[in-house]
């Protein structure tokens, strides 16, 4: 493309494509446009929590004893539900895991109180239970009504094992629900910066 003779037609041009490098659209934001359709729904990796697994004395009813959200997670998880927002989901049911780091993602969305959904806590202490878990998520997904925008907040081995992505803290995966009720990644949408 060449740029136009004046030069102020060649300011504003440049100008304008200073100003988007600026502040870039997020082209990966496509496929969220996909939840609208009624076949698809996402899962997304609880915001930045440093650290892997939970400590030792571990319990799902004391915050104080797990793995929490940093300063910088919970500001990731709010960009998160703006980003979602933005992309033009206005309302969405949100769906989390019951670890606080998941449930304090989901609540910074900006979504409302989201519910919680024992088949999205982690199973990374106890692998063995993995599949099962796996195998009943998958049934309540499909049976699941998609006619609003659904969001499951959760953790990498649960995104993993729905979909073969090992994702980013933040990071959402799209899955489209076959009518067979079989599931396959439709597109990701990367943790902000």
């Amino acid at each position: 493309m060449a740029l136009p003779a004046s030069p102020i037609a060649r300011r504003a041009l440049l100008g304008g494509a200073l100003a988007t490098l600026a502040h870039p659209a997020h082209a990966d934001d496509a496929p969220l446009a996909l939840l609208a359709n009624g076949s698809h729904l996402a899962i997304m990796r609880h915001a930045l929590a440093p650290g892997t697994g939970d400590p030792a004395a571990f319990r799902i009813d004391d915050c104080t004893t797990q793995r929490n959200l940093s300063d910088q997670g919970r500001a990731q998880a709010t960009q998160i539900g703006i980003r979602l927002r933005a992309a033009g989901i206005t309302r969405a049911r949100v769906l989390t895991s019951q670890w606080c780091r998941a449930r304090d993602t989901a609540r910074l969305l900006g979504y409302g109180p989201p519910d919680d959904l024992a088949l999205l806590n982690s199973f990374f202490a106890t692998r063995s239970g993995g599949p099962a878990q796996t195998r009943a998520l998958c049934t309540w997904i499909a049976a699941a009504i998609l006619d609003t925008p659904v969001l499951l907040v959760s953790h990498q081995v649960v995104v993993t094992a729905l979909s073969e992505v090992f994702p980013a803290s933040g990071e959402i995966v799209i899955l489209r629900r076959h009518p067979t009720g079989t599931l396959a990644v439709a597109g990701r949408v990367a943790t902000p910066p």
